[in-house]
């Protein structure tokens, strides 16, 4: 298969089989950042799952089956629960976290809102906040703030050993990527995946005592949501940084996959399929969904863009969601597998971004441009350490870095005006 061949239609181009095969790759690539959520938050994996997977289908229904993205749990509320659900020691209040889910519910209709305003407004004024060089740089500091924790998970223990395998998964994935042939080319997530698992298990690296003492077979347990103010206006206000992302998220597939996704079947659409499938999540005790910069960096990997893909991925997620023993089983992978290889995905994101700044040819010798890109991504990288600290009706709303970055080159395209240099 040649270098540049994109496939749209992989049944028909690959067969079932391997269509298979390339929808578990996907499933690898958002298991991780997935499953995290819940470990953090307190929520359960099981429920994150199923709800990922039923999010990731409606929200292919409403755009069409047009746009190969797959929702898993955001990491943009991770304050949010901690400001609601966690003490002053950082440990999880259960009790709260319903409270929590009603304000996931409400912060997926602020997407709803948004898509409302479009579809009276109409796209071209709204993307006006969002050209090339906002846009691109932002696709750009999603990978490079994602980038240092792939890094501490490949070297936080500190052992050689453990962090060779780390490295040998990133090895084996520009391997496969770069040499290999048909389906050793475009699944090399998957490839590097299990022969690195292979590999830490005769390293001793791979602890399977409580790995089988569960259930067969079980229903998630599904928790109904509940409603206070204070959880209700702190998921609402960083909804508002969640959905800006959204857009950088849709720019990067449309990137990816070279089609105007903005456009066809538009951002109406995708904002409509992202905050309901979020607060379907809620309503189920699920965390907030999100469009997953992992499965771009797949696409981005393997030239298939058929989102059949994506969606029997959302059919196997929702189908592992019955099985708790592979929750316990994904648990037993060694961190540094998943650092290495969300290592060459988030910079695969990255690169997205960079390719976005070129194909549009932003001229940086031009000062606006110029200042609105450094402004993005020095704010970006600072704010993700320091958070912005804002006080709204008694609550110390926090800001991170993407966030902050989207909003500072959003003003300063606004504000600054067009000048010859």
């Amino acid at each position: 298969m040649s270098n540049k061949k994109v496939i749209k239609n992989a049944i028909k181009e690959l067969g079932l089989r391997d269509t298979i095969f390339l929808s578990l790759q996907h499933v690898v690539a958002m298991s991780g950042a997935t499953i995290l959520v819940p470990l953090l938050t307190g929520l359960n994996v099981s429920v994150t799952l199923f709800c990922a997977g039923i999010a990731t289908l409606w929200f292919h229904f409403v755009t069409k089956n047009k746009v190969p993205i797959f929702l898993g749990s955001s990491f943009a509320f991770l304050a949010a629960f901690a400001s609601i659900a966690q003490d002053s020691n950082g440990n999880i209040i259960y009790s709260e976290l319903p409270y929590c889910t009603g304000g996931i519910i409400c912060a997926g209709f602020v997407y709803v809102v948004l898509a409302v305003c479009i579809k009276l407004f109409g796209v071209k004024k709204v993307m006006k906040l969002f050209p090339p060089v906002v846009t691109g740089p932002i696709i750009i500091l999603i990978g490079l703030i994602l980038a240092p924790s792939s890094l501490n998970n490949i070297i936080h223990t500190g052992e050689p050993i453990r962090i060779l395998v780390g490295i040998f998964a990133i090895v084996i994935v520009i391997l496969c990527n770069i040499y290999g042939k048909g389906m050793v080319k475009i699944m090399p997530i998957l490839f590097a995946v299990v022969i690195s698992y292979i590999l830490a298990i005769l390293f001793g690296m791979v602890d399977f005592s409580n790995a089988f003492k569960v259930k067969l077979l079980e229903v998630p347990q599904f928790m109904l949501p509940k409603w206070k103010v204070e959880p209700i206006i702190t998921f609402v206000f960083v909804s508002i940084a969640a959905v800006i992302e959204h857009v950088g998220d849709i720019a990067a597939v449309s990137a990816t996959c070279d089609e105007n996704f903005i456009e066809d079947p538009g951002l109406f659409r995708t904002l409509i399929g992202d905050g309901v499938g979020t607060a379907i999540a809620g309503f189920l005790g699920g965390p907030a969904n999100t469009t997953y910069s992992e499965n771009t960096g797949v696409l981005a990997l393997t030239k298939v863009h058929d989102p059949f893909v994506v969606r029997l991925a959302a059919v196997f997620a929702i189908v592992l969601s019955l099985f708790p023993i592979v929750d316990s089983i994904i648990r037993t992978i060694p961190s540094e597998i998943i650092g290495g290889i969300s290592f060459v995905l988030y910079g695969m994101i990255s690169s997205v971004g960079l390719r976005t700044l070129i194909e549009n040819k932003v001229d940086f010798n031009k000062s606006k441009n110029l200042f609105v890109a450094a402004i993005i991504f020095v704010s970006g990288l600072s704010f993700e350490q320091n958070p912005l600290v804002i006080n709204v009706f008694g609550l110390d709303m926090k800001f991170k870095g993407l966030a902050c970055a989207a909003i500072f080159g959003i003003l300063l395209n606004l504000l600054i005006p067009e000048r010859e240099n």
